[in-house]
């Protein structure tokens, strides 16, 4: 079995439009059920450098999420062990990746984004794979997806 078989797919922003100097609205990610979650972050076209791109967590759904220490583009450290940066206007078509071990977070996590101040703004979309299920999600709708083609 494919790995990736074991997982679900949350669609946190569709691409839909572009935004500046305002963030994306999100979808709330319900991580029960799962040990591990990749936040998958694409960049289209952007002319400034974003304002904001972290991910918060909260034990109540609709709650405010608190910033999660290690998850904060522009302070937080990366995996070559320098600090990150925010995406900037040199970014176009780049992806930024969150990893996180959800064996000691709170149930639900939140992606915040929000383009920077330019001329005609950033363009993104993301989606979060949540995997290592305890229950292996077996239809389509389990796995967040409308179908799935396996050949």
């Amino acid at each position: 079995m494919n790995p990736l078989q074991n997982t679900k797919i949350v669609n946190l922003v569709p691409p839909v439009a572009i935004k500046d100097n305002t963030s994306w609205t999100t979808t709330e990610v319900d991580c029960i059920g799962y040990n591990y979650a990749t936040f998958i972050i694409n960049l289209g076209a952007t002319d400034i450098a974003m304002a904001a791109l972290k991910l918060g967590e909260t034990d109540t759904s609709g709650c405010s999420a608190t910033d999660i220490t290690g998850a904060i583009f522009g302070t937080s450290a990366n995996i070559a062990g320098t600090t990150s940066a925010l995406p900037t206007a040199a970014d176009d078509g780049d992806v930024f990746v969150i990893e996180v071990d959800l064996t000691k977070r709170k149930r639900f996590l939140d992606l915040t984004a929000t383009a920077g101040n330019g001329t005609t703004g950033t363009y993104l979309s993301g989606v979060c794979i949540l995997s290592r299920a305890s229950d292996s999600p077996t239809t389509a709708e389990e796995r967040g997806c409308n179908q799935i083609l396996r050949v």
